[in-house]
Order: C-alpha cells, then sequence, then structure tokens
C-alpha cells in the first residue's frame, strides 16, 4: 500500500462539497485547512533523496485536490453555515473561486531538482472549477502539466432526483466540463481521459434510474471497469435515508434498494457489457418494462437469450460443413499431414472426432481415443496414424 502514497503529497483537510453520502465532512470539517507552500515544498526535496525516487511526484491534493482556502470569509469568522451547501444546489454567491494558489504550488513543484513530472491524482470537483471567471485557463495549464493521462472526477450518478438525494449537481454541468475538458486536450494535442465515479443503488435510484445511468454510458462510449455501491457511513444524510427511508431534508419517502437481488441489478446495468451481468441486466429490464433494450439494435443494451435449439442447430451445420469435402480440416486432410509441434490441437480433436488430447511430459501427443493415435520421435514433427491402418501416413522424423 505505500507503494502508492510513497511520492505524493498531501496538501489540504477538509471539504466544503459536503455531498450526501460522504463523511469527510465529519471526520475533516467542512472549512478547509491547507498546509503552506514552505512546508509542501521541503517534504518535496526531501523526497527527491528518498531511495526509488524517479523523479515523478504521483499526487498533490487531498479529499478535493483543488480546494485550497475556505468557501468565503464568513468560514473563517462563524464556522460554516448550518442550513446551507456552498455548491448545492448551486454555487453559494458568497463563494470564492480561486485556482491561483493551486496552480502556484504545482508550477513550484515543477521546478525543483529532480522533478521531473508533478501529476494530481486526487478527485477534482469539477462544478468548482465551471464557477471559476476562467475555467478555461486553468484547464489548460493543469492539463498540459498535471494530468497523467487521466483525470477523476466524481458526476456519480445522472439522474436528476438521484442527484438531488446525493447533494450533486445535475447532469448538464458534467456534460459541459466533459466539452470543456476535451476542447482544452484537443488544441493541447494530447489525449487524455477522464474517469467518472460512479454509485450504484443510492437511496432514491430505482430500476429505472439505474437504465438511464445504463444508457448515457451507452451514449457516451464509455464502460466501467470498477462501480462503487453505496455502503452507509456512520452520520451522513444518506445513511439516515437508507435506514429510515426519509429524506430528513423535507421528510418525503425515498426509495432504497435493500434486496441484495436488487443492489445486484444496479450494479449490473452500470457494467452491461460483461457477459456475466447479462441475465441480470435482461431481468432488471423487464421488471422495469424496458424490454425494448433486449435485442440486437443500437439501442439495446443486451441481446436476448439465446435459444438452445439454435445453438445445437449451429453445431450440426458446422460440422456438416467441416467433414463434406476433404478440405484442410478435414479426416482425410489431416490424416495425410505432418503436424508440427505448435499445432492447435483442438482443430485436431474436432475434425478426428477424439474425445480427449493432451501433452504427455515427453512431448507426445496422446489422442485418448480407440479409434486414433498420436506418436512420435521427435519434439518438431509428429504423424498421424490409425492403429486399425485406416488412416495411415509415414512421415520422415529428425532424430
Amino acid at each position: 500500500a505505500i507503494a502508492e502514497i510513497e511520492f505524493s503529497l498531501t496538501a489540504c483537510r477538509g471539504c466544503f462539497g459536503a455531498c450526501s453520502f460522504c463523511a469527510l465532512t465529519f471526520h475533516q470539517g467542512r472549512i478547509i485547512q491547507t498546509r503552506s507552500h514552505a512546508s509542501i515544498l521541503q517534504e518535496a526535496e526531501a523526497m527527491t533523496h528518498a531511495p526509488g525516487f524517479k523523479g515523478y511526484i504521483h499526487d498533490v491534493g487531498g479529499p478535493t485536490a483543488n480546494f485550497r482556502k475556505p468557501a468565503c470569509p464568513n468560514q473563517l469568522k462563524v464556522g460554516a453555515c448550518k442550513h446551507r451547501q456552498c455548491l448545492f444546489p448551486q454555487p453559494c454567491k458568497n463563494l470564492q473561486v480561486d485556482h491561483e494558489e493551486f496552480l502556484s504550488i504545482l508550477k513550484q513543484l515543477r521546478e525543483l531538482p529532480k522533478v521531473k513530472k508533478v501529476f494530481v491524482r486526487s478527485g477534482l470537483r469539477y462544478d468548482y472549477i465551471m464557477s471559476d471567471k476562467n475555467p478555461t485557463r486553468f484547464l489548460r495549464e493543469f492539463c498540459k502539466y498535471n494530468v497523467s493521462g487521466q483525470l477523476k472526477v466524481a458526476p456519480e450518478h445522472v439522474c436528476p432526483y438521484v442527484l438531488d438525494r446525493m447533494g450533486k449537481p445535475r447532469r448538464e454541468l458534467y456534460d459541459a466540463f466533459v466539452a470543456r475538458y476535451q476542447q482544452v486536450n484537443e488544441q493541447l494535442g494530447l489525449k487524455q481521459y477522464l474517469i467518472p465515479y460512479l454509485m450504484s443503488s443510492h437511496p432514491g435510484s430505482d430500476l429505472n434510474a439505474a437504465i438511464e445511468l445504463a444508457c448515457y454510458l451507452r451514449d457516451t462510449g464509455f464502460y466501467p471497469e470498477q462501480v462503487q455501491d453505496f455502503y452507509p457511513t456512520p452520520g451522513t444524510l444518506s445513511t439516515c435515508m437508507f435506514y429510515t427511508g426519509l429524506d430528513p431534508r423535507t421528510m418525503q419517502p425515498v426509495f432504497v434498494a435493500r434486496s441484495p437481488e436488487e443492489k445486484a441489478m444496479q450494479r449490473a446495468l452500470m457494467q452491461y457489457k460483461n457477459p456475466q451481468n447479462q441475465p441480470l441486466v435482461r431481468k432488471a429490464l423487464r421488471i422495469a418494462g424496458r424490454e425494448d433494450l433486449i435485442g440486437y439494435g443500437k439501442q439495446c443494451l443486451v441481446p436476448p437469450e439465446r435459444d438452445m435449439r439454435d445453438v445445437r442447430a449451429t453445431i450440426r451445420r458446422t460440422r456438416a460443413r467441416r467433414f463434406a469435402t476433404p478440405t484442410s480440416g478435414s479426416r482425410a486432410a489431416i490424416s495425410r499431414r505432418t503436424v508440427g509441434s505448435g499445432e492447435d490441437t483442438n482443430c485436431i480433436r474436432n475434425a478426428l472426432g477424439c474425445s480427449q488430447i493432451r501433452h504427455s511430459e515427453g512431448g507426445f501427443f496422446n489422442y485418448c481415443n480407440s479409434r486414433c493415435a498420436m506418436l512420435s520421435t521427435s519434439s518438431s514433427v509428429r504423424s498421424v496414424t490409425d492403429p486399425n491402418g485406416a488412416l495411415s501416413s509415414t512421415s520422415t522424423a529428425r532424430r
């Protein structure tokens, strides 16, 4: 585990994003606490002398990397507001957005001797970036120097109702950020990607919301390798919704996926391309009345189940074509050729009808069938023979 953080720097603590499911607010606070430039540079300089340092600082960040100061001056005077958030549902009018100090620290780190690259792999708040007066300027410098090929952000979902329960901005803002990020990278001539964090089974997310997210992934062409299933953490709003079935802010009922099967279906919908998930995806789509998404069209998520009668018919047709004429894959053709050590044994097995093929310790092939056997006196040349002489052939073996 130390390898992931050995050459990383913690620059701040706390987060005023206050997502409903996140416990950071409760154990680090909503008021940002930051390290001084001198402290960060001192640790970075000492890091360059450590064994194994190759010139790359892997991360400079914290809970949210681009938070470097309190959200507004009032937080230092009277503390965080009790009944309003800094970024949700809209950025507060008192919010002060400034990335200059963050960019300054990154530049000073790049200029240290023995430092080749400084990356930021902690998550960035894209809504905070889009609230900047000039987000393109920040993204241009950041993408040019501090992205290692992938930038992590956390839209979490796309369904408006679920996003409201999460305390996250709407999908339209995320789409605008994606467009801005891609535009900047195209201007820089770089191929760098966004990795969105996504969550399934959050309170408020039913099968219809999960299907909406799956369709969004289909339309954007993104396939997540990893997804996060909601897990209740102590003290959060989302945990309260999970256990009570109510939104404590409005006291309105909230749907909660509780059964393991429904949670598995929501997760499978986010990874609908995985063949192992397709039975669950089909079941979820039928329960939600979205059988229009089952099929072979461009808008479909999964194909229908294959009828085993069709599978058996396909196998019969394949076998009939294979043995119809003495082609290169037929019995007669294989019986007349020498088989090298790299030959695909599956093809020989299928063509000769052998029930089992394996390699012996001496490099010989054993065709475990009463009708055929193959022995070789050389590791590079094989001859196929039939014990009864029906499929006999000879080959000169190299000795």
